[in-house]
Parts: structure tokens; sequence; C-alpha cells
């Protein structure tokens, strides 16, 4: 989430080509090492039996996130503009990155 955060910043800073290939690289890099995390966390901590009911509820969430997120967002874009929105969303997917490496630690090693 830091990576996705410091790539969405380098998008909206840069005013050139090259720039923007590094933030986009930077926020593909950050998804690519986010998302199969947050699937194997999920799979790490649920019963072996409810494993894939426990990944259908996350992404059911997740994507209830993105609805509701954009809805929001785009709220917060009509009442104080476009940049200072993403600057919101920038911010809180860095919070959220600090947040897990401050505050949640592994629960079970691999047997």
């Amino acid at each position: 989430m830091i990576i996705q955060g410091i790539g969405v910043w380098v998008v909206l800073f840069m005013n050139f080509y090259w720039g923007w290939i590094a933030g986009m690289s930077l926020l593909g890099i950050g998804t690519v090492l986010g998302y199969p995390t947050l699937l194997a966390a999920i799979s790490d901590v649920a019963n072996p039996r409810w494993r894939a009911t426990s990944l259908g509820v996350y992404r059911f969430w997740r994507d209830l996130g993105f609805v509701f997120g954009a809805i929001g967002i785009g709220f917060l874009a009509d009442l104080f503009g476009l940049n200072a929105a993403i600057h919101l969303v920038t911010f809180l997917a860095i919070a959220s990155g600090i947040f897990v490496l401050a505050i949640m630690k592994e629960k079970s090693r691999l047997r």
C-alpha cells in the first residue's frame, strides 16, 4: 500500500511522460505485492473447510469498498476539488501500509 501511494503521488507531481511511467510502474508493483499477500493472509487464518467462503467474503467487502470509495471520493472531489481527493486517497493508502507495519503481527508460523 505504501508503494501504491507513492506511485499515485509520483503521477500527481510529475508533469512529464517518464514521471508518469515511473508512477504507474510503482502503482503496478504495489498492487502486485499487495493483492496476493492479502489473499494469502486470509487463507492462512481461515479453517480449510471455510477457506473458499472466507475468500468470497473478503472479495465481497473489498468490492463494496471500491463502490463506496468511488462514491465518497467523487463527493469529496465535488466539495474540495479532484486534486485534494486524490491526495486523500494517497494518504489513506500510505497510512494503511504504515498501520499494518506498526500494529499487525503474524499470528502463526508454518508448522
